[in-house]
């Protein structure tokens, strides 16, 4: 895979030259798809274990990352549930991960007047779900995979991309392009690629929120058990758990109808904000004591809460959607990294296994739209009683809630095939 300002040869087409580099990666095979080099746009989240999965499954990928460096302090924070840890594991990028997360496997269910529904620790047999900043998270996965060998190259803003018998060229707003045997686009819920692969494709969907989180001092008579993620519902909604330092961590979502975009949001004062947010919280349990002592500098203007709806085309030619560029959930879901993580793992897998690229962009949607759909789908019912446009339904319990998110597994040693998945989940 080669960046250039003019030319057109490419040694990574050489197949020759790549048989006996890609064996050591595969069991000594070539993947059944024939392909052996992949570019794969955004360095976020699904980009660098997308590279290693490739890497694993015999197939050379470099990743093409906007920022003109690691993302280092872009994003609030996030949850990596137990199924987006195994998908981790598969590509030995989870030992990293877990050095800069706090495990929290827990869950508290309030009503929002201080009345405790139900309480779950978390299942036994599973490790705990992960708390991180996800610029922590990007860092993590950028360093582990530099260390197994993945190139990545920053400031490389995807512009363009032209497909040729042999490959696909990637043309980056810098005046470089690059060549390869396919395309992934891992570019987030903006995604350039998604455009390129179908320009009617449709755009994020606003859930009628702006997202906030912030700190709060432990000592404020807030309840916050230590491993417990503790979510308040009611006329409005908050979420809190402790840090490892002691602090409060908290997340609330102000509904608002017209949609703002994170620019806009970030040119109203944090303590404009802070003063609205106390205001919709009034009464609230926690919400009104947490805001009362929030510090308007460490509020984090999130921006507008945001999924992907149904994306008709997961796939076109030698270009793949994956992660947030095709099946963002909304941070409601709790699932937003690690269903990309999961689904970077699979596409790998398929791309191994099936014999054709073709064959496995086919298998890939088959095996992952239904599971990633019906999470979105869940998180949007969520999101509408956030906003207030619906009462709060009766919800399952935790532990029925989260058994087939957090079970799930991506089973790299089995064999893909073109099959449709067993079940939804």
């Amino acid at each position: 895979m080669s960046g250039h300002n003019g030319g057109n040869e490419n040694s990574d087409y050489n197949a020759d030259n790549n048989a006996d580099h890609n064996a050591g990666h595969n069991g000594d095979k070539t993947p059944s798809s024939g392909v052996r080099t992949a570019l794969v746009i955004g360095g976020g989240v699904a980009g660098p274990v997308a590279a290693l999965a490739l890497r694993k499954a015999g197939i050379e990928a470099t990743v093409y990352e906007a920022y003109p460096a690691a993302a280092d302090g872009v994003g609030a924070w996030l949850g990596l549930a137990p199924n987006g840890l195994a998908a981790l594991e598969t590509v030995g990028a989870d030992v990293a991960v877990r050095a800069v997360g706090h495990p929290v496997p827990g869950v508290v269910m309030s009503d929002g007047a201080g009345n405790r529904l139900t309480a779950f620790e978390g299942f036994s047999e599973l490790p705990p779900t992960l708390t991180l900043r996800r610029d922590r998270l990007y860092r993590a996965l950028a360093d582990h995979a530099a260390a197994e060998g993945v190139a990545v190259e920053f400031g490389k803003r995807l512009v363009a991309a032209e497909e040729a018998p042999d490959g696909v060229v990637a043309r980056f707003a810098d005046g470089t392009w690059a060549t390869a045997d396919i395309l992934i686009g891992a570019d987030g819920i903006r995604s350039t690629v998604r455009t390129l692969i179908d320009p009617l494709a449709p755009d994020p969907e606003y859930a009628g929120i702006l997202s906030f989180g912030g700190y709060a001092p432990a000592d404020r008579g807030v309840e916050a058990e230590p491993g417990m993620m503790h979510f308040a519902f009611g006329r409005t909604f908050m979420g809190h758990w402790q840090a490892a330092d002691g602090r409060l961590i908290w997340f609330a979502g102000l509904p608002a109808d017209t949609p703002l975009t994170q620019a806009e949001v970030a040119r109203t004062p944090s303590a404009e904000w802070l003063e609205r947010l106390r205001e919709l919280y009034a009464g609230h349990v926690p919400g009104e004591r947490m805001l009362r002592h929030a510090d308007p500098a460490d509020l984090m203007a999130v921006g507008p809460m945001e999924r992907m709806p149904s994306v008709p085309h997961w796939h076109r030619g030698r270009m793949v959607l994956l992660g947030d560029s095709v099946h963002a959930p909304s941070s409601s879901s709790g699932q937003g990294a690690s269903l990309a993580l999961e689904s970077a793992v699979e596409l790998a897998r398929c791309l191994r296994d099936l014999p054709s690229y073709g064959a496995a962009f086919a298998a890939y949607e088959a095996l992952r739209r239904p599971r990633v759909e019906l999470i979105g789908g869940n998180a949007a019912a969520v999101n509408e009683v956030k906003a207030g446009k619906k009462a709060a339904p009766a919800f399952p319990s935790p532990e029925e809630m989260l058994r087939p998110l957090h079970f799930h597994r991506i089973e790299w040693e089995e064999r893909a095939t073109a099959g449709e998945p067993v079940g939804s989940w």
